[in-house]
């Protein structure tokens, strides 16, 4: 709330180099944890996970796209929209496509999230979101029909790896796997108030993270489940009417990405612990263990509150 968001605009790009220069950095020097390079080790303080961060980044970058777009086009053409989009995709994938050779397949659908609900508010034409649709329908079809019947194929041309992350995203349609299973027995045998707090009565594999709301379900039941989805709704309406206020367009595009991959990621964690979704390793902001992930949603409320405060802080320097 010190640097204040216009210290962060300024700063944009370097903010971005720096974040893609630290993801390449984990590719070449970082030593795999669980067959993952997301982290660097730092001696005296633990780990730290780039991609955290990169949201953040990636966010600004946008914003500030965005910003000068609109401040340069008051009605762009098809030709000018379409350079527009070209340019915020490289951005984009830039990132995504590092982040995924970690890999953090994660992290990668949070940034195509924000960039959609970014996209969303920058005043384009339609027709690119159908069209995108469309496209992304029919390749991700595509490789849904390799995967499916042409197996062989498939590990030729992706790779073993992306085949059993597949594998492990669709383990969700029959309700299979040790993480699932476990995890839908320590919430159902939780009750109305659960088990207590720290005796969950079952083992499954990333309970503090990925599947932290199964852990909190089963110790504090229905009811502390009930009391959890009010907090959350109750922060995501605040974000929500911030966008009703007069707020400079920067923030209004920064808000809208920070609304997009919060909701995301709460109805994805949520949803994927008790089987309605596929299992994708994105954790609920917040709650899950992560020392980086919780400093990077710190920076984010300080973003917010900058934006909150905003025109109180100009009345008083009046």
């Amino acid at each position: 709330m010190k640097l204040k968001n216009e210290y962060l605009y300024r700063h944009t790009w370097i903010l971005y180099i720096l974040g893609n220069l630290l993801l390449l950095g984990l590719l070449l020097f970082a030593r795999p944890i669980n067959n993952s390079k997301c982290w660097f080790i730092i001696p005296g303080i633990g780990s730290i996970q780039p991609s955290e961060f990169m949201k953040i980044f990636l966010m600004l970058a946008l914003a500030t796209m965005i910003h000068n777009f609109r401040s340069d086009y008051d009605n762009p053409t098809i030709k000018e929209e379409l350079i527009f989009i070209l340019k915020t995709l490289i951005i984009v994938l830039i990132p995504s496509i590092l982040t995924f050779l970690q890999p953090d397949t994660g992290c990668v659908l949070m940034y195509i999230v924000i960039y959609i609900s970014m996209m969303f508010t920058s005043g384009i034409r339609l027709r690119w979101f159908l069209i995108s649709f469309l496209i992304i329908f029919l390749l991700l079809g595509s490789v849904g029909l390799l995967y499916f019947y042409k197996e062989d194929v498939f590990i030729k041309i992706f790779g073993s790896s992306i085949y059993y992350r597949l594998e492990r995203v669709f383990n969700w349609q029959e309700g299979s796997g040790l993480q699932l299973e476990n995890a839908l027995a320590a919430i159902g045998s939780a009750g109305f108030f659960g088990h207590g707090y720290n005796k969950t009565p079952i083992y499954f594999p990333e309970s503090s993270t990925d599947f932290i709301f199964a852990v909190y379900a089963s110790n504090f039941g229905l009811f502390g489940v009930i009391i959890l989805l009010g907090i959350i709704i109750y922060l995501d309406i605040n974000i929500i009417m911030l966008t009703k206020r007069k707020i400079q367009d920067t923030d209004k595009f920064i808000v809208a990405g920070i609304l997009g991959m919060l909701i995301f990621q709460q109805i994805q964690n949520i949803g994927m612990t008790v089987g309605l979704f596929p299992i994708t390793g994105i954790t609920l902001p917040f709650v899950s263990y992560g020392g980086s992930s919780l400093l990077s949603y710190m920076l984010i409320v300080g973003i917010l509150l900058n934006i909150s405060v905003k025109e109180n802080r100009t009345y008083k320097f009046k």
